[in-house]
């Protein structure tokens, strides 16, 4: 009987495996859109800052604003530009189930 438990134990770990590694890329897809998001919105912040009124008394800071996304951009990025699957610990399995 113990034989025949340890493939199955091998078949359930590499299907959980491709499981975790399926969701792992999707979610890098959606951060490497998120990124070009944000290179998008690049544009839109410079077309506001034209529009901007000089003489108004309160001015938006569009400089701390460029800093926030490309602080945003770098943090995704560096999470992308690191290894997609972290190595992880597992305790040994014993392997005998009878008492």
């Amino acid at each position: 009987m113990n034989i025949m438990l340890k493939p199955l134990l091998l078949i359930f770990t590499i299907s959980l495996s491709a499981v975790a590694s399926a969701s792992n890329f999707a979610e890098r897809e959606s951060l490497a859109k998120l990124i070009h998001e944000i290179d998008g919105l690049s544009s839109l912040v410079d077309e506001a800052q034209g529009r901007a009124n000089p003489d108004s008394r309160i001015r938006f800071q569009y400089n701390l604003l460029r800093k926030d996304l490309m602080m945003m951009k770098l943090g995704i990025q560096e999470h992308l530009d690191g290894p997609a699957i972290e190595p992880r610990n597992y305790a040994p399995l014993s392997g005998d189930y009878r008492r």
